[in-house]
């Protein structure tokens, strides 16, 4: 019902975007986030925007080089990472569930199986 695609190995510096493709009863009125989950290391949130795209929400750790949008004719949402650094390396998913004023708690209701990036340095 989720399906992530985009990614692959690029170099350090380098710009990628991550398509999330979801089936239109999902994309109706939920929030998608992302989470990437580093070799060896526990999956970690990174933001979500809204189903209407009009708002968004990244963490720390990511602002200022992550962008989400989403283009609810496709029903799919993007994840742009600007200047890309080794230790974006991960698996990246995404996941769709209902925000209930926020965009932090949320119960993450249906995921993709995840796309792998790789930034060589």
């Amino acid at each position: 019902q989720l399906a992530e695609s985009g990614g692959g190995l690029v170099q350090a510096g380098d710009s990628l975007r991550l398509s999330c493709l979801a089936s239109a009863g999902i994309f109706t009125r939920y929030a998608v986030g992302w989470f990437r989950q580093a070799p060896g290391k526990e999956r970690e949130y990174v933001g979500a925007i809204g189903w209407s795209g009009g708002s968004t929400y990244y963490t720390d750790s990511v602002k200022g080089r992550y962008t989400f949008y989403r283009d609810n004719d496709k029903n799919t949402v993007y994840l742009e990472i600007n200047s890309l650094k080794p230790e974006a390396t991960a698996v990246y998913y995404c996941a769709a569930g209902v925000s209930h004023g926020n965009l932090v708690s949320i119960y993450w209701a249906h995921w993709g199986q995840g796309t792998q990036v790789t930034v060589s340095s």
